[in-house]
């Protein structure tokens, strides 16, 4: 018999309020954020396009990182059932097959709102939304490999839509500085994703997900996770200096021997302490990312 109340089987229709816990607000942030660094490397003023700055910020999180969220989370519904039994889909709260209408509704919507972006955004937003589905659903599904899964999102939470956001308000493809940063923070995060991945080692392993931390184990995992996050920022100090930019690469190195300080911490107990380096050493990392981003904007479309 089953364990779902009576008022939950018979649904035919999602709650609102499961809607929003499938879109996932609180996963908006870092893309909304790399979003606002495309913006400042930019160099133009908000005032002059703020219709299509707010129509970015849309853009960058609760429509494209929500449709990853609600593709990802209807993929996993069946392991879900299992761990997570609370979440929308396997609760029953979005009924059906909602779950993945949902998703593919709030992907062509990102896709329509990206085409009226202009023609980079909406390249970006293809891209984009090509990552979410191939991420989460088969045949490729690139979650289940930490490799390709955290590339894929770092490529997605960071690059992209940093990418966006300066596009969005130059009205065309951004300079070589600006893409060369956002490439270089997007390797980066796929450090901050390995770290992640901490949380669920046990259950991953039980799944068959090849995370990294179940691919390397927690202590050569989190090695591996410091080096990828520390050698793109130190790419990022050297290529500022070259530009003429002593200061801004200066406050970058400082934020990242900071950044080493937490990592020698989190090395102790790399399970147990990579909740605490995200909410320490990952706020210097974006910090960084924002100081990076003041460095460029004074070139004209981010190009020498």
């Amino acid at each position: 018999m089953s364990n779902t109340p009576l008022a939950l089987q018979q649904r035919t229709l999602p709650a609102p309020s499961a809607v929003l816990e499938l879109l996932k607000p609180v996963t908006w942030f870092a893309p909304m954020w790399a979003f606002m660094c495309g913006v400042v490397s930019s160099g133009q003023p908000i005032s002059e396009r703020w219709l299509f700055f707010l129509g970015g910020v849309l853009l960058a999180g609760p429509l494209v990182c929500a449709a990853s969220q609600a593709a990802n989370d209807w993929f996993d519904r069946e392991v879900d059932a299992i761990n997570e039994p609370n979440r929308p889909i396997p609760s029953g709260r979005i009924p059906g097959r909602w779950g993945l209408y949902i998703a593919i509704f709030w992907s062509g919507l990102s896709l329509a709102l990206g085409a009226v972006l202009g023609t980079w955004a909406f390249v970006a937003t293809v891209f984009a939304v090509f990552l979410a589905w191939v991420y989460s659903a088969p045949p490729l599904r690139l979650k289940m490999n930490g490799w390709w899964g955290n590339a894929t999102v770092g490529l997605s939470y960071e690059g992209i839509a940093w990418f966006t956001g300066a596009a969005v308000m130059l009205g065309a493809m951004p300079g070589w500085p600006i893409v060369a940063l956002a490439l270089l923070y997007s390797l980066g995060a796929h450090g901050i994703m390995t770290l992640n991945d901490f949380k669920a080692i046990e259950g991953d392993t039980r799944m068959g997900v090849r995370t990294l931390p179940v691919q390397l184990g927690p202590e050569r995992a989190a090695k591996l996770a410091c080096f990828v996050m520390a050698v793109p920022q130190v790419v990022v100090v050297a290529g500022l200096a070259a530009l003429g930019r002593p200061v801004h690469a200066a406050i970058i190195g400082v934020v990242l021997i900071a950044q080493i300080f937490c990592m020698r911490e989190m090395l102790k107990d790399p399970r147990g302490k990579a909740p605490w380096y995200n909410a320490t050493g990952v706020s210097l990392y974006v910090l960084g990312m924002l100081v990076a981003a003041m460095a460029v904007r004074t070139f004209a479309g981010g190009a020498l």
